[in-house]
Formats: structure tokens, sequence, C-alpha cells
């Protein structure tokens, strides 16, 4: 897949399906409370994507060898760590750890952001995995700057995260966005020498690339598992885990987040 370069009025269309994304999210926060279900957090997400003229990017979304994916969000507690489907059978309790995940289609072009969030009253451990996962965030978007190359963004993420005491999803990785919702180029939240060799792509960043930085932090071992519905991903010890995500473009200074209200 080549890399596609935004044109300004390309990047402008993106910036309004983010901010639809924003709004989703901000209606979700807001309904987010112990005895809520995922299920009617999908819906609430639904609609508000729906009223601003967009569609869900998520919804229907294919996978090889497995069924479409059936929802407007991913909500992922505790620790599973992305693709959890919502359900109205799955109740969220005081002290969950939820990451609420979801994209929309808006003019042919798609935002995508996530967030994760403590349910009530959680452990002061719980508290900074969230606050050192959306940190994170923070400092691959601020690295995500000409000369930097997509190897630098991700190398300051997993140092970050890794002195913090914490592991960095490998199989899992943030993701081109445009008119597709992956697109190059990959942007891995860890780098290693053997990935280089293996052929991952380091893409210089340029003007007009736009991408979804979204580290995946989990509290014990890095290792992962896809349970039976062939989406929702686990951590294999049990670890708790958190996920925050923005879409962003480059530009020949900083970085427009695109995915803010």
């Amino acid at each position: 897949m080549a890399l596609y370069l935004k044109t300004p009025d390309e990047i402008a269309i993106m910036r309004e399906a983010g901010r639809i994304v924003a709004r989703a999210h901000a209606a979700m926060k807001e309904a987010l409370r112990p005895g809520i279900s995922t299920g009617e957090l999908d819906k609430i997400a639904e609609t508000v994507i729906r009223d601003y003229g967009a569609v869900p990017a998520f919804l229907n979304y294919p996978k090889p060898n497995a069924p479409s994916y059936p929802a407007t969000i991913n909500a992922s507690i505790n620790n599973e760590l992305v693709h959890g489907i919502p359900s109205n059978d799955r109740i969220i309790q005081e002290g969950d750890i939820v990451s609420l995940d979801t994209g929309c289609i808006y003019q042919e072009f798609i935002g995508d952001s996530a967030y994760t969030y403590a349910v009530g009253e959680v452990s002061p451990a719980i508290q900074r995995l969230i606050k050192v996962t959306e940190e994170s965030l923070r400092i691959g978007i601020e690295a995500s700057v000409m000369p930097n190359s997509i190897k630098d963004v991700a190398l300051m993420i997993q140092r970050y995260v890794e002195s913090q005491g914490y592991s960095v999803a490998r199989e899992y990785t943030g993701h081109g966005v445009g008119r597709s919702m992956h697109e190059e180029p990959e942007m891995p939240n860890w780098w290693s020498r053997i990935a280089e060799r293996r052929g991952r792509k380091n893409h210089p960043l340029q003007v007009g690339m736009t991408y979804a930085i979204e580290p995946m932090v989990i509290a014990g071992r890095a290792d992962l598992m896809e349970l039976d519905d062939q989406w929702t991903v686990v951590t294999k010890d049990g670890s708790l885990c958190a996920h925050f995500e923005h879409t962003i473009a480059i530009t020949d200074g900083k970085p427009i987040i695109l995915t803010l209200p």
C-alpha cells in the first residue's frame, strides 16, 4: 500500500470527522457509570455519529476468516486490550477500567480515537496505568514533527512506557488513517533491530501524513491472545491494560490533532 499524503482540503474534512468522533466520546463519557451496559454506550456513539451526518467506521468492518465487526465501538474492559465487542449483557462495574474506541466516516474520510476511563473508585495502581498511557500518547504526538521518522516516534513511546515499569503491546499498532481505516504508515509503539531487519518500514515524517497514534500499555507481560469471538484481544496473564488514541496530521510545524472537539 502506497503512502497517501493528504491535501489541506482533505485534512480539513478529516478534522470535521475527528470532531464528530470527539462528540461521540464526550457523550459516552457523560453516560459512563456503574450499571450501564457496553451495548448502551454503543448505541449512544452510533446516534451521535449519525446525527452529525457521518456513519460508523467500525460497524461491519471486515476481517479475514472472521465475522465482520458487529458494532460502532470497541468497549474493552480490564484485561481486554482492544476490540472488545459491546453487548447489552456486558454491564460495567464499579472499579472497572474501560477503553472506548470509535471512528466515523464523514465525506469519505475517517476519524478514529480512543480513551480509557476508570469507573468509580479505583486503586492508585489503576490511576497510574491510565496516566502513564495518556502521557505516552502525548509524547508520541509531540515527537511527530519533521525531521523525525516513525522509528523516532515509536522509540519515544516505548522508552517512556518501559521506564515506568509497563509493557507495550507489540502485536497491535497505530496506523495511517484517511479514506481507509488502515493505511500506510504502520505506527508501532516500539522498535527493534529485529523488526527492522524483517522489513518494518521507517518512513520519514512528511507534510500531509495522517495517522493514528495509539499506545496500548499493559501492567504485566505483553503476551496476548484472541478470544473465541475472533475480535476481543486480552492479556494472557490477566494484567490490566489501557489504550489512548488520536488521529493527527503532520505539518511543517506542530502536528494537528484531528480528533479533538
